[in-house]
């Protein structure tokens, strides 16, 4: 197998047309259909449903397709890296995270960074604890962003600065709105919206957490974003980290702080043992100073 078997396999599922595919690789119709056919006896399977209007995967092109992309993907980043040039520090850095207030000290690190290396960028990625942890873990991510929870030993993690509140999102004018605090308690009667994350809130990790409340689960969410447009309709008030929505005047929305409820902690991890490329390693020092600074 390839890289160049992978790339004509992923155009053609990315397509969902040979002929297409085969114009997107710059190669002909009858290369291309050779490639993946070479593909499919090396793997011993099929990989594609050919059909009179185009192509379709099968359960075994779409476990490839996973595998594939993330495979492409390193040999691209590898390469960029091998090809760096040595007088000016450039590339990508690719950062996970998820919904946080944490996410605006790399912004101003981003900002600072900008200004003597215009060569270095960004690229973030949004997921969930395990989501992260996990691209990190093969490489995918050169940096994530987790809360609540120290990721294994084969991490290594820098503490950042500030504590994320937990709270309500709510409508307005909802009853609950003009309240300074709540308990979790306070929210027995209501329909609740939670993050699939629940288990930040407390060490169990099912959403009966609250069921045993007496609450209503009506909604699980990942990015709050979404979340708030449920709000804004009225199907719920959502259990969330402060500062993600905008709340206040001249918004529908209203932020309560839940006062039995710590705040939650970030931590940027990388992997433990693993070279990182000049650019990651300028915008790891980056951080630290603008932790030992104490930014926030």
């Amino acid at each position: 197998m390839e890289l160049r078997h992978l790339r004509y396999f992923l155009a053609t599922a990315r397509e969902g047309n040979m002929t297409r595919a085969a114009a997107a690789c710059h190669v002909s119709q009858p290369a291309l259909s050779r490639q993946l056919a070479d593909l499919e006896r090396e793997l011993g399977c099929e990989l594609f449903m050919r059909g009179s209007r185009g192509v379709e995967l099968t359960d075994e092109g779409m476990l490839l397709r996973k595998r594939a992309e993330e495979i492409v993907l390193l040999a691209d980043r590898a390469e960029l890296e091998l090809r760096a040039d040595n007088a000016h520090v450039e590339g990508d850095v690719w950062i996970g995270a998820g919904e946080s207030h944490v996410v605006k000290l790399v912004a101003e690190v981003a900002k600072l960074i900008g200004q003597s290396h215009p060569g270095i960028r960004l690229r973030l990625y949004s997921g969930n604890y395990d989501d992260v942890i996990e691209r990190v873990d093969k490489g995918l991510l050169d940096f994530g962003i987790v809360m609540g929870r120290e990721p294994e030993q084969r991490f290594e993690t820098l503490a950042l600065p500030g504590k994320d509140r937990w709270g309500v999102l709510m409508r307005s004018d909802h009853p609950l709105a003009s309240s300074a605090s709540l308990t979790l308690d306070d929210l027995s009667q209501e329909r609740l919206i939670v993050s699939t994350q629940s288990h930040e809130v407390e060490p169990d990790p099912r959403l009966e957490f609250f069921q045993k409340r007496g609450c209503m689960v009506v909604a699980t969410y990942t990015l709050l974003y979404n979340a708030s447009l449920l709000v804004e309709q009225g199907v719920g008030v959502a259990v969330c980290f402060d500062g993600i929505v905008r709340t206040g005047a001249g918004t529908p929305f209203a932020f309560v702080p839940l006062s039995d409820v710590p705040g939650v902690s970030s931590l940027l991890v990388h992997k433990r043992f693993q070279p990182l490329s000049r650019a990651c390693d300028v915008f790891l020092r980056a951080v630290g100073e603008a932790c030992n600074a104490g930014r926030t």
